[in-house]
């Protein structure tokens, strides 16, 4: 089937919103007199959301009871500087001026709530350019159910089969897969140290944003 649509992860694979994490992260052991930590301690924990950057970021298990004031804290924080250091990474703008000049739909499936994506997509000039924003609050199961990817075909009025799902997560391309959409895997997200993007099944595997041009000419070609 024709490829009709692309929609992305946010964060790792449209957006690079790592400096952001970080840099609350830095504010908030500053706050305490504790050093900083090398960024990229910080940035390997991106994907595992806020509970793993504040148990990394402050050498804290989940259980002890120190820890649920400080992830409050971390996403207070984070409200306020969501939209301050966030770019999309290099070759997403080129990527998404090819899709939009091939006459393809392309949105948002991201499991970051709505009250920090919005902003960000408005911050950034993407709201207006995005035809869908599939977030958390919008849905009961979040990736890797293919709840959200489902929703935003039917938002769209899509068959999923034409539909091209990128990700930076096992948990988009289970989403994808279950939802029936082509899926790419990108390995220049925020790839756990230990994990293999390779893998994770994803129909196709690129290392940076412009290898997805090709991705998209072959889409576009195949029938």
């Amino acid at each position: 089937m024709r490829l009709q649509a692309v929609l992305f992860d946010m964060d790792g694979t449209l957006l690079d919103s790592a400096p952001d994490f970080i840099a609350v992260t830095q504010a908030m052991r500053a706050a305490r007199d504790l050093p900083p930590l090398a960024d990229k301690v910080i940035r390997d924990q991106v994907s595992g959301g806020a509970r793993a950057m504040v148990a990394t970021g402050f050498a804290i298990d989940p259980q002890d009871p120190a820890f649920e004031a400080l992830r409050l804290e971390f996403l207070e924080r984070y409200q306020d500087h969501c939209a301050v250091l966030t770019r999309p990474f290099d070759g997403i703008p080129e990527l998404l001026a090819d899709i939009e000049q091939a006459k393809l739909i392309w949105g948002v499936v991201t499991n970051k709530p709505v009250r920090y994506a919005e902003p960000i997509m408005q911050q950034l000039g993407l709201a207006q350019r995005s035809a869908v924003l599939i977030c958390p609050d919008h849905v009961t199961n979040s990736k890797p159910d293919p709840e959200m990817l489902l929703l935003a075909c039917q938002q769209l009025d899509l068959d999923p089969a034409s539909v091209l799902f990128i990700g930076d997560d096992l948990r988009d391309i289970e989403a994808g897969r279950a939802a029936g959409t082509k899926t790419a895997a990108v390995t220049y997200g925020y790839i756990h140290p230990d994990d293999n993007v390779r893998h994770w099944g994803a129909d196709v595997v690129v290392d940076h944003p412009l290898e997805l041009r090709t991705v998209l000419d072959q889409a576009l070609c195949s029938c």
